[in-house]
């Protein structure tokens, strides 16, 4: 069962933030940026009964477990309890790390560092304008266009550009594509380093330790954790993200979609099939 470690012309600290929920985004936004999980030590691995790939985050919620929940204290704040009504007043509905984070956007915003309108702009840049709609729609046209395919594996940051996708985390890509003898799978081991202009935000499980030290490792487990099982001569290939180069898989075709169009195509590609982690498939409807 072969397999094989890929990474690109460099490791570098990244600085990139966090994949997030919708109030995550505007607490790592508002707060700057947030340094991404610490990563083993290379060579480092963890032990796999020591470690168990948690996949409630598969869904993509993104709430940061591999970094924020290791420093944070969760607790429910209870008011006093009225004698008078037997009323328990549950308080403010933000957690600690947004009180927090509250208390210090207003402190810069009152000195003038911080532009409000500013950071609600880079807010909704991440939440409507990337993500992995634009992911798909760039495997839709590869699935389609044999002229965009090759300039897409010859050189993705140009191919993406074409169709109007660039900007951080996307300066320099690369496209890796799945066929019935390879399957490709990116991670970044230091961090958490994620082709955003095509993926969007990370989810959590992408950043954490047991998936970034265990994917290198153990590959097909971790794919199998995932649902996704692959023949034995299939060979697997995990591509080291940096700061540098991001990487994007471009998932197989399914059968049975012959004939149909690009909006039609990129509806299907999700994006666990964009990091290797998923496969494509057709509607349950039509399958």
């Amino acid at each position: 069962m072969p397999y094989s470690l890929a990474v690109g012309p460099a490791f570098s600290p990244c600085g990139c933030t966090g994949g997030v929920t919708r109030g995550g985004v505007a607490t790592k936004l508002r707060a700057g940026v947030v340094p991404c999980a610490a990563a083993p030590a290379r060579g480092q691995t963890v032990r796999d009964g020591q470690t168990t790939m948690h996949d409630a985050d598969h869904d993509g919620d993104g709430h940061d477990q591999s970094h924020d929940d290791a420093h944070a204290h969760h607790h429910h704040d209870h008011a006093h309890h009225d004698h008078a009504h037997h009323d328990h007043d549950h308080g403010s509905e933000l957690s600690d790390y947004e009180l927090r984070v509250r208390a210090l956007e207003s402190i810069l915003v009152g000195k003038g560092y911080v532009d409000p309108g500013t950071v609600e702009e880079i807010i909704q840049t991440y939440e409507t304008k990337v993500g992995p709609r634009n992911g798909a729609q760039v495997v839709a046209k590869a699935w389609t266009d044999p002229e965009f395919k090759a300039l897409l594996l010859r050189d993705a940051t140009t191919a993406i550009a074409t169709l109007g996708f660039g900007g951080r985390g996307g300066e320099h890509m690369v496209a890796v594509e799945n066929t019935a003898e390879v399957h490709n799978v990116i991670v970044c081991t230091l961090c958490s380093c994620y082709p955003w202009v095509v993926l969007g935000l990370p989810p959590a499980w992408y950043k954490s330790a047991a998936y970034r030290s265990r994917v290198v490792i153990r590959p097909r487990e971790v794919l199998s954790e995932f649902g996704v099982s692959l023949p034995p001569e299939t060979t697997v290939r995990v591509w080291d993200s940096t700061a540098e180069t991001r990487y994007m898989v471009i998932p197989r075709r399914p059968t049975g979609t012959e004939g149909w169009d690009e909006e039609a195509l990129a509806a299907i590609v999700s994006r666990d099939s964009m990091v290797g982690t998923g496969l494509v498939s057709l509607p349950e409807s039509l399958s």
